[in-house]
C-alpha cells in the first residue's frame, strides 16, 4: 500500500507508525508527540516519521475532507442546522480533545486527552456526557458520528429525517389516492357530503377500474387522515358557495390589466343588490344592481336599480355612460360639474347640457368586458355597442377574474352605500337580523335616486393609495385631484344624504339633511309605525 502524505500534519491525526496505530497529541517544532493505543507515549523528529517504513495517515483532522462552512446550511431548516453544528463541537473535541469553543491554548478536559485516552474510550465519555445531560446517545452513535464527519465534513451530521419532505398520502397506494381525487373533483359543483361518502365513493371507483378487492381500502380513521390531508383548503365537506368559487379560479397565474386613458377599458356587471325596497306594485322585493365601470379612473359612469336586468336596462345604462348626469332637484350646489375640478366651461362649448350637468365625467367606452349574462350578449345591447363604435369583449365562461374591478366595486357599493340604507338584508341570510324585511322601505325610484347621489357626492371623491401607487396621473377620480389654487369645497363637494324613508312617505333624499357625504350616508332614527307595508 502506498501511503498517503499529508501536506499539514495535525493534533488528532491517527498514523500508522512502527508497525502500529497510533495518534498525534502534540506538535513542537519539528518534534511529534505519540500516543500509542495503550497510552504509552513517544516524541519522534517529524522528517523521520514522515520517511518511515509503512508511515500512513490512517484518520482525523488530516484525512478527513475540508468540513462545510455554515453557509452551506442555509437550505436546511433551522433545527437541522443547529442539530449539525451542536455534533460537529462534541466531534470535535472527542478527536483533538479540545472543545472547539475554548480559549486557545486551553488544556483538554478529563477524558478527553489523546495522550492517556484511546478513540474508543473518548467515544465512551462523549457518549456518557451527553447521556447525563439527559440526551439518549450511545458510543456506537458518537463512533457513526465521528466517521460521516471524516468522510463527508459538516454535511455528514446532518439529519436528513428532519429535512425529508413527505407527501400527503404518505405509504397510502396510489390508485387509492387518484381514486380520492376524482371522487373530490365530481363533487366539487354539487351539494357538500361528508366524508363517509368520499369513502364509499372512492371503494366504488377502484372497484370499477380494477375489480373487486383488488385494492385492499385502508381503514376507516386512516382514511379520514388522509382525506383531511389532501382536501386541505378545499372546503369538500364545509361551504357549497366557497368550494366552487375556488374550483372557478383559472390554473394560469393572474396578471394586472391596465389602462392608459378614460374608457379605453370598461367593465360592466350586476349583482342583487342587499336591500329590500318597494316596487312599483307597492310590495316588497329585492332588486338587481347593474353598474359600469371605468378602468383607468375607477369611475362609476353610470348605475342602475331594476327588478331583474334585461336587454334594455343594458342599453340604458350605456346610454346614460354616455351623457352628462344632470342635477336633481334638491341637490346641493356642490355636486354640480361646475364646483368641480372638470374643464367646465370648456366641455361647455362642446355640450350645453353639461350647464346643469352633475360632478360626473362623461365617458365614452372603447371596449367593454362583460360576462355571459343575457342582458349582456342580447342582440340589443351588441347593437347599442355597435351604434357607437363600441368592442365588446365577453369574459370566459364563470370566469369572474376576467373583470375583477367591477367585481370590486360592486363589493364595495354593498359595504358603503348598501348597509347604510334602511331595510339592509346583509349579504346572506346568516348576515340577516330577524325582522329586516319590515323596516321601513324606499321606493324604487327614489333609491335610484339615492344611488346616484351617493355615486357622485361620495364614491367620486375616495382616495385609492394602490391606484395612486402604480400612476400619480390616475391617482383618483375627477374630485380628488385639485389644481393648485383650488379649495377643497370645490372639489369635494359636501351633501347630506338621509338613508332612511320619512314619514308620510316624503323620502326623497335633500340637502337639508344632517350628515355630510365625506362619512357616506348614514341610517337615521325612524318613528314607530313608519314601515311601509
Amino acid at each position: 500500500m502506498k501511503p498517503s502524505r499529508p501536506g499539514v500534519l495535525k493534533v488528532g491525526d491517527r498514523i500508522q507508525f512502527d508497525g502500529q496505530a497510533q495518534t498525534v497529541v502534540g506538535l513542537s517544532g519539528t518534534l511529534v508527540r505519540l500516543a500509542a493505543r495503550n497510552g504509552r507515549p513517544s516524541v519522534v523528529q517529524l522528517a523521520h516519521l514522515l520517511a518511515s517504513e509503512g508511515f500512513e495517515v490512517l484518520g482525523g483532522a488530516a484525512a478527513r475532507k475540508p468540513p462545510l462552512s455554515a453557509s452551506a446550511l442555509a437550505g436546511l431548516r433551522a433545527e437541522a442546522a443547529d442539530d449539525a453544528l451542536r455534533w460537529e463541537r462534541h466531534v470535535v473535541e472527542v478527536l483533538t480533545g479540545t472543545d472547539p469553543e475554548a480559549p486557545p491554548g486551553s488544556p483538554p478536559r478529563s477524558g478527553y486527552d489523546p495522550a492517556r485516552y484511546s478513540l474508543t474510550q473518548r467515544e465512551e465519555a462523549k457518549a456518557a456526557e451527553l447521556a447525563a445531560a439527559g440526551q439518549k446517545i450511545t458510543a456506537r452513535t458518537v463512533k457513526r458520528k465521528r466517521q460521516r464527519y471524516e468522510s463527508q465534513g459538516l454535511a455528514g451530521l446532518v439529519d436528513r429525517r428532519a429535512d425529508r419532505m413527505t407527501q400527503a398520502s404518505g405509504r397510502t397506494d396510489e390508485r387509492i389516492l387518484e381514486a380520492l381525487q376524482q371522487a373530490v373533483s365530481e363533487q366539487s359543483a354539487h351539494s357538500t357530503k361528508s366524508v363517509s361518502f368520499y369513502l364509499w365513493r372512492t371503494r366504488e371507483i377502484l372497484t370499477s377500474q380494477y375489480g373487486g378487492d383488488t385494492v385492499p381500502m385502508p381503514a376507516r380513521a386512516t382514511f379520514y387522515r388522509l382525506f383531511e390531508r389532501v382536501t386541505a383548503g378545499q372546503h369538500t365537506t364545509g361551504s357549497a358557495r366557497t368550494r366552487q368559487s375556488l374550483a372557478n379560479r383559472p390554473d394560469r397565474p393572474f396578471r394586472q390589466l391596465t389602462a392608459g386613458r378614460p374608457g379605453e377599458i370598461v367593465e360592466i356587471d350586476s349583482t342583487p343588490l342587499d336591500v329590500m325596497v318597494m316596487l312599483d306594485e307597492g310590495l316588497p322585493g329585492r332588486v338587481e344592481l347593474t353598474g359600469m365601470v371605468d378602468l383607468a379612473t375607477r369611475t362609476i359612469t353610470a348605475a342602475v336599480l331594476r327588478p331583474t336586468t334585461k336587454s334594455v336596462d343594458a342599453s340604458l345604462l350605456l346610454a346614460r355612460t354616455v351623457t352628462p348626469e344632470p342635477m336633481r332637484p334638491g341637490w346641493t350646489e356642490a355636486l354640480s360639474m361646475a364646483r368641480s375640478v372638470l374643464p367646465h366651461t370648456r366641455l361647455l362649448e362642446v355640450d350645453q347640457r353639461l350647464q346643469h350637468a352633475a360632478a360626473l365625467p362623461v365617458i365614452l367606452p372603447e371596449t367593454i368586458v362583460c360576462d355571459h349574462g343575457k342582458a349582456f350578449i342580447s342582440q340589443n345591447f351588441r347593437s347599442s355597442c355597435r351604434m357607437l363604435g363600441i368592442t365588446v369583449q365577453p369574459a370566459h365562461p364563470r370566469t369572474p377574474t376576467d373583470k375583477p374591478h367591477i367585481e370590486r366595486t360592486l363589493g364595495s357599493v354593498a359595504s358603503l352605500f348598501a348597509q347604510f340604507v334602511s331595510g339592509y338584508l346583509g349579504r346572506s341570510v346568516e348576515y340577516r337580523g330577524r325582522r329586516a324585511d319590515k323596516e321601513p322601505l324606499w321606493p324604487l325610484l327614489e333609491l335610484q335616486g339615492l344611488l346616484d347621489e351617493w355615486i357622485v357626492a361620495s364614491w367620486q371623491n375616495r382616495t385609492r393609495p394602490r391606484q395612486a401607487a402604480r400612476s400619480p396621473r390616475t391617482r383618483s377620480t375627477p374630485h380628488s385631484s385639485r389644481p393648485p389654487g383650488t379649495s377643497q369645497s370645490h372639489c369635494r363637494p359636501m351633501t347630506t344624504l338621509n338613508c332612511c324613508p320619512r314619514p308620510g312617505g316624503q323620502s326623497t333624499p335633500t340637502a337639508s339633511s344632517s350628515i355630510t357625504a365625506s362619512t357616506t350616508a348614514t341610517n337615521c332614527p325612524r318613528s314607530a309605525g313608519s314601515a311601509q307595508e
